[in-house]
């Protein structure tokens, strides 16, 4: 914990820009220690960083485990108010900030969503730290890329990424970025290849009786109620 204390510290010296970022740190699969100021492997640990007047100090963050469950109730409201598997919206937030509502990339990226400022001004996103107001924001401009690229996820997870102007430059395809190609292999690898980015469809089941006979019919639209007598 010291050395990586010591590691983040140095890396704020060099680097003033991150004295009030957050830091985060896992093993690659030579069992080397990796600290960098963005996300690439689920199981990061996260720090924060602050400047302390003579030196940088490093403190750890809530557990991932508590931080995907804190945000739960807000990514099945957005997620279902848009018809989108809420495990799908899950794993983009993984992905873009490991659940850290005060990430902000180099970029300017911000919040659980990692929304920047055009698209959170386009959304009337007044604090892009809320994450009530980044990911209704967020869902919402997820859909909106599904709709414009015929619900293919690859295309919207990559415009999401790269921007919509960089898949329609490659001809409505993914662009040849490994960063993006990554981006997309590891959502969906994430989200579940079963369940996409649609949510799952309700299936009704009803059950008549003709010529005495019971007769069992399934459909994705509720029967009719019957007039009150």
């Amino acid at each position: 914990m010291f050395r990586i204390a010591l590691t983040a510290a140095a890396i704020c010296v060099l680097t003033p820009a991150l004295a009030h970022a957050q830091l985060y740190s896992w093993k690659d699969a030579s069992g080397r220690l990796i600290i960098s100021d963005t996300p690439k492997d689920p199981a990061a640990k996260t720090y924060s960083v602050a400047y302390m007047g003579t030196g940088y100090g490093v403190t750890r963050t809530a557990s991932p485990k508590r931080r995907i469950t804190e945000f739960d109730d807000l990514i099945v409201e957005h997620a279902n108010q848009h018809e989108l598997h809420p495990d799908f919206v899950r794993a983009v937030i993984q992905a873009e900030s490991a659940f850290n509502p005060r990430a902000r990339s180099v970029k300017g990226a911000m919040g659980l969503m990692q929304l920047m400022p055009g698209t959170a001004a386009e959304y009337r996103v007044t604090n892009a730290y809320d994450p009530a107001q980044n990911i209704r924001a967020g869902v919402a401009y997820l859909k909106s890329l599904l709709t414009r690229f015929g619900n293919d996820v690859s295309l919207a997870l990559a415009a999401y990424n790269a921007g919509p102007g960089a898949v329609e430059k490659y001809g409505r395809a993914v662009p040849p970025y490994k960063e993006t190609r990554n981006y997309v292999s590891k959502i969906r690898a994430n989200a579940g290849a079963a369940a996409g980015a649609e949510a799952p469809k309700r299936i009704f089941r009803t059950v008549e009786i003709i010529d005495g006979r019971e007769v069992v019919r399934y459909s994705d639209k509720a029967a009719p109620k019957a007039a009150p007598r």
